[in-house]
């Protein structure tokens, strides 16, 4: 396959949401630079989506400083220039606050919101300069809505975190012709959720199922195509967040 004239950055493109926008993405014509920590399962994501040059896989952990600019750089270098930042990269672990050790809070920081935060100042750098660009955050509807049968206090607190984020980011770079919004899924179909899970998931939300990764693919792509949304903190949960 040629390459395109238009590049999205997807963080932890490896499996579930990732994996599905990669291949979103790539089906509306896109060169997709995907990261993850396993340069492994990055080159079986490559041969599974049989995107040839179209496809950059770039193995980093996101909480790393350096790996924001390498992902970049190595973007700007086989592209030419970044159109679309995905911040997808995430980990999610529903237990009780007080369980978590220093180091699994230290992770989820690392992960969850310094990742993000890294990967939009270089975004932010390069996107200003060419004065157009998208930025996507995935957040979390629980960050939305707490429940009470969910102990997710370190999802509320840093995708809550990255939803602020989401609004002041929007407004630094607006002058630049850069938008910045989030989705916020509630549970997804995943590998995260094991299948026998599914249906007590789907009860806590309204529409009475869980999310289809593609149900969040649309919902990223139509922020990617507007042009005059931003600051915006999308809910793509089942009326989830709209309350009890």
């Amino acid at each position: 396959m040629s390459k395109s004239e238009h590049t999205v950055i997807i963080t932890g493109a490896t499996s579930g949401i990732g994996l599905g926008l990669a291949q979103a993405f790539l089906k509306d014509g896109f060169n997709v630079v995907g990261t993850g920590r396993s340069s492994a399962r990055l080159e079986e994501t490559a041969t599974r989506l049989a995107a040839g040059e179209r496809f950059l896989p770039v193995a980093g952990d996101v909480g790393n400083p350096a790996v924001a600019n390498v992902v970049f750089a190595k973007a700007i270098e086989a592209f030419g220039h970044v159109d679309v930042l995905i911040n997808n990269a995430g980990i999610f672990t529903a237990k009780p606050f007080v369980d978590f050790t220093p180091d699994e809070i230290d992770e989820q920081i690392a992960t969850n919101l310094k990742g993000a935060l890294y990967f939009s100042q270089a975004a932010a750098r390069h996107m200003s300069e060419r004065r157009r660009g998208k930025i996507v955050n995935v957040t979390a509807a629980i960050a939305l809505q707490a429940h009470a049968g969910v102990p997710a206090l370190m999802a509320a607190a840093l995708k809550g975190g990255m939803n602020q984020a989401t609004r002041a980011l929007a407004l630094e770079l607006a002058p630049y012709g850069v938008t910045v919004n989030a989705v916020a899924p509630g549970v997804v179909d995943t590998p995260m959720h094991a299948p026998e899970t599914h249906d007590a998931l789907g009860r806590m939300h309204p529409l009475g199922r869980i999310a289809a990764v593609a149900d969040i693919a649309r919902a990223v792509r139509f922020l990617v195509q507007s042009n005059f949304v931003t600051g915006t903190i999308l809910p793509v949960d089942g009326g989830f967040s709209a309350g009890r």
